[in-house]
Order: C-alpha cells, then structure tokens, then sequence
C-alpha cells in the first residue's frame, strides 16, 4: 500500500483526504458533527483558534506569563494531564489525556475563557476572541502519537515563522521537554481585584498574582523512559524538526520571518487567507484501532440519540410543573468513567 501525502490518511485500504473522509463518515455513521466523546485512557489533540483567524494571541512576555499561569491554575483545579501545548499567534494546540469529557469541557472553558480576557485586555480587544468551541480529536495509536506531538512542536519553524522550534516566541513547553526547565506563569484573580476597587480600596501591583506550575506528564510512548532519556529523545525530535524546516525553507526559497517580525505585528490583523485543513475524526496510523473507535463513536451517537429522545418525551411533563413563560434549571449533569456499551 502507498504511503499517504501531506494532509491525507488511509481509511478501510483506500488513501483519501481528510474532507473525503469526512464524507465518508457522514454517509456510513451518520456524523454529521462531532459530539463530546472522549472514551477512557484516550489522548485528545485540542485546537482552538481565533475570531477570523486575527493575531489577538501574538506573542509578548506579558502574555505568555499570564497564559502559562491561567494552564497551570487551571490544572490545579481539575488535576489535567497534560502532555504538551503550544500557543500560536492565532490559535493554541493541547495534547491532554483527560479523565471524561466533562474534565475536558472545564480545564477548556477555564483556559480558553481567561485567555480571552487577558488577551483581550492586552491587546484592546472587547469583542469574542475564539471563533467557536474547541475541537478534541483523539488520537489512538503509537505512531499518531509520535506524528501529533511532533506537529505540535513544530509549530513556528514549518510555517516558516522562525528559524528553529525552540525559537518560538509565544508560550510553550518545549524548554520544558527539551532540557527540564521549569514551566510557570502568574495568575491575577481579577475578581478579588474587582471587589477591591468597588470596595473604594487601592490595588496594589501583584496583590493578587499567584505563581503556578505545570506539571507536564510523559506521553505513553515514552514513559517507561528515564527523564534524562526523555529530554534526549525530545532534543533529537527537534534537532530533525529544525533539519526538515531548513531544507523546506530552501527548497521554497523562503526566509523566516524572524522573533522581532513575529513580535512587531498588530493583534487585529486578518490573514487574508488563513490555511485551514479539515479536521479528521480520529488520529490514527493502524487501520484496525481507527475502525474500532468510529465504531464505538457510532455506538456512541446511536445512544446519545436515544437519550434525546427520551429527554424530550421527559420535557413535556417537567415543563407543566413551570408557570408560563419561566425558563427552567439545567438538569443537572453526573459524570461517569463506564465505557460506552
């Protein structure tokens, strides 16, 4: 069989894009969009990207110190895993092993709302800044795993932004991976500092910065590794990374851009055209373990279904119990950790 191109996968022995494949699901399962399904011991690659692809997260010290702080407290509050992240000018990648998808959905809704806020703050932006919810694609094999975390370290240097992964501006864990460097940022509880100054007292600077760290966990592939071994494989991976940027780079004839240039650009710029692929369902090499999961995602789906139905039959009494025109409480939500029948 032929190795797939750039941007394309094998499904079921046929070598199809990821727009093919998706049209393919869309016929066989029915998978129209994809819901919250993050079954148990499963790497999920987060994507989340800025409102029309603007510059709202470019890279300034201020910034990544106030991003790696929201992770870090963000971890502490729903004990994440994670493995890896990177945050680009307009958009941040994660490789997390969450617990459920209800786990998932807080640590993303606490990051992605602060990072809004802060940047937005920074950069007088008052509107939304993500253009929609995060996207989670799991990744369920050995050689998916060692392709994601490689694209995601190689943010900056395959674009042709700069010349070298590590030279990557903007927050990110390669030091950490790559030497053991310690990863941290601040925390500012800006709602303490608002009930300060409703209060009519004086904020002082950092009254109410906290220090957080971020724990990085190994992925899978290489836990059974020594932590000096680990930073050995991580510094070859980006030692290659740096050689295939470099022989692209001249092959398109393209200079980087350069940390100064990165660093100098306006947050409210629009790329005219930003690149977007489709998204896959699944990260997968072995063709059996991809099969697996688009089944129990179709189990998965069919169930789902099912319950809104059966919630929607349910609604018709609940809402007799209300007065006209009174909006009722969510129903409340309890998270299971039983894989899906």
């Amino acid at each position: 069989m032929l190795a797939p191109e750039e941007g394309a996968i094998v499904f079921l022995g046929f070598v199809v894009t990821n727009r093919q494949l998706g049209r393919l699901l869309a016929d066989k399962y029915g998978m129209a969009r994809p819901l919250r399904f993050v079954p148990p011991k499963t790497i999920v690659e987060i994507t989340t990207r800025t409102i029309q692809g603007r510059l709202l997260l470019k890279p300034s010290p201020e910034l990544n110190d106030l991003v790696l702080g929201i992770i870090g407290k963000a971890q502490s509050l729903y004990a994440m895993v994670i493995h890896a992240f990177v945050v680009a000018s307009n958009h941040a990648h994660f490789l997390l092993s969450p617990e459920s998808a209800y786990q998932l959905a807080r640590f993303m809704q606490f990051v992605n709302a602060n990072i809004a806020k802060e940047a937005g703050r920074l950069h007088d932006w008052p509107d939304r800044l993500w253009s929609r919810r995060y996207r989670s694609i799991p990744v369920v094999d050995e050689q998916a795993t060692h392709a994601r975390i490689r694209y995601l370290l190689a943010h900056g240097a395959k674009e042709g932004l700069v010349t070298a992964a590590g030279s990557w501006p903007g927050a990110n864990c390669i030091a950490a991976l790559r030497h053991g460097a310690r990863l941290c940022g601040t925390w500012i509880d800006r709602s303490a500092e608002c009930r300060t100054r409703a209060a009519g007292r004086k904020v002082t600077p950092g009254q109410f910065s906290t220090t957080y760290d971020i724990k990085l966990t190994p992925l899978p592939t290489i836990k059974h590794m020594s932590p000096d071994q680990q930073q050995t494989h991580f510094r070859c991976l980006l030692a290659d990374i740096d050689d295939t940027a470099a022989a692209n780079n001249k092959v398109l004839g393209r200079t980087p851009m350069g940390v100064q240039a990165i660093l100098a650009q306006d947050p409210h710029h629009r790329p005219a055209a930003p690149n977007r692929s489709p998204a896959p369902p699944v990260h997968a090499q072995d063709e059996k373990k991809r099969d697996e999961y688009l089944t129990s995602y179709r189990l998965y789906v069919t169930g789902f279904r099912a319950g809104v139905k059966g919630l929607a039959a349910m609604a018709k009494k609940i809402l007799g119990l209300f007065p006209d025109w009174a909006f009722p409480p969510g129903l409340p939500y309890e998270a299971t950790t039983a894989a899906p029948a």
